[in-house]
């Protein structure tokens, strides 16, 4: 038994060191450990032998097994090694050659001149403020001191809901209704100091108006507040937004309901290489409307007037970004064309800092 053993081992372990490939050596490793295999057979012997037989063949008939088994998962390893080098040395990768282009996003222009104004507001002490884009009569028109028979409201040209309500519904033409739920939210008895950016509506469209827009509005309301503090605001805000400080502003007396006294805003440009660029006083262009907030106004937010004072301003936040990068159409904000997006979108890493530049 011994003899046919050491003879077995033999045979099976030259089989194995002979197998050309993985399918050789499956076929020696059911041969040798299958249901019908030599060394299976072998092991179904033990059953049948006495004791004393059994004590001496079967650790012989086990390491046999154990022997094959480890010689298979070796010449395995190899085999698989060896026809991995082997596709490593018929393939050829030059690393020199440029990767494939990963299609990009970009960040679009006026969520980057979103996030550049809470930059710089922030730096103020401002807080950034939110409502819902379909407000109520009340929010977006009567507590801004626009009652229903004032003709302020045909300046908007409102889309208004359909349905029954308690109150008409509109889509909101201005972001100014988040400045009543501020004053609020912090219940007539603490200074409030919020913009408010996001999506407002007015049935409007050509070259520099759209249906949908974005606005910025600031509201600031505390006690002994005057147009200086509008100004020094105006000023500081319009320096870091264009990163100029030859900035120069001219308030002209106008009309806003919801202000008492009211101004527009005009920046002066300079004209270079035959573009108006921001900055210096050679012309003037409107920005933004601003003024001291009304007294019914105050009233209607649940602050004393006779206590508290604040003013508010409010500009387009995509003729800002026309004006600081260069765009000429405000319906290309709105069409989707890549080409545009690819041109003048910002990557997600240009976040802005007052540190790095808000424009960087």
């Amino acid at each position: 038994m011994t003899t046919d053993l050491d003879q077995l081992k033999a045979e099976l372990l030259a089989s194995i060191d002979a197998a050309a490939g993985v399918d050789a050596l499956d076929a020696v490793r059911v041969h040798a450990l299958g249901k019908q295999g030599a060394v299976t057979g072998l092991l179904k012997t033990l059953g049948g032998m006495s004791p004393e037989e059994r004590q001496e063949t079967g650790p012989r008939i086990h390491a046999l097994r154990e022997a094959v088994t480890e010689a298979i998962a070796a010449r395995k390893a190899a085999l698989e090694g060896a026809a991995l080098e082997a596709k490593l040395a018929a393939e050829t990768l030059d690393m020199t050659l440029p990767a494939d282009g990963v299609p990009a996003g970009s960040v679009h222009p006026v969520s980057q001149v979103m996030d550049e104004l809470a930059e710089i507001f922030a730096d103020l002490g401002f807080a950034v403020a939110t409502g819902p884009e379909i407000e109520d009569d009340w929010h977006n028109f009567t507590a801004l001191n626009i009652p229903e028979t004032h003709p302020a409201r045909a300046m908007h040209d409102t889309f208004y809901l359909a349905g029954e309500h308690a109150t008409p519904m509109v889509l909101r033409t201005h972001t100014s209704p988040v400045q009543i739920r501020a004053m609020k939210a912090a219940g007539g008895q603490k200074p409030v100091r919020i913009i408010a950016p996001g999506r407002t509506y007015r049935s409007d469209s050509d070259a520099t108006h759209t249906p949908m827009f974005h606005q910025v509005e600031g509201l600031v309301i505390d006690k002994g507040i005057t147009l200086g503090h509008l100004k020094w605001t105006l000023e500081t805000f319009l320096k870091a937004f264009f990163e100029r400080d030859d900035i120069v502003l001219r308030l002209r007396p106008s009309y806003f309901p919801f202000t008492e006294p009211s101004a527009e805003v005009d920046v002066g440009f300079s004209i270079v290489n035959g573009k108006r660029v921001i900055g210096g006083s050679e012309g003037w262009m409107e920005v933004l409307g601003s003024g001291m907030v009304h007294r019914k106004v105050i009233a209607a937010g649940g602050y004393d007037p006779d206590q508290w004072q604040g003013f508010a301003f409010g500009c387009g936040i995509d003729r800002l970004a026309m004006l600081k990068y260069g765009m000429d159409d405000l319906r290309a904000f709105f069409d989707g064309d890549l080409r545009w997006l690819r041109h003048y979108g910002f990557s997600a890493l240009d976040v802005p800092t007052l540190s790095g530049g808000v424009g960087a």
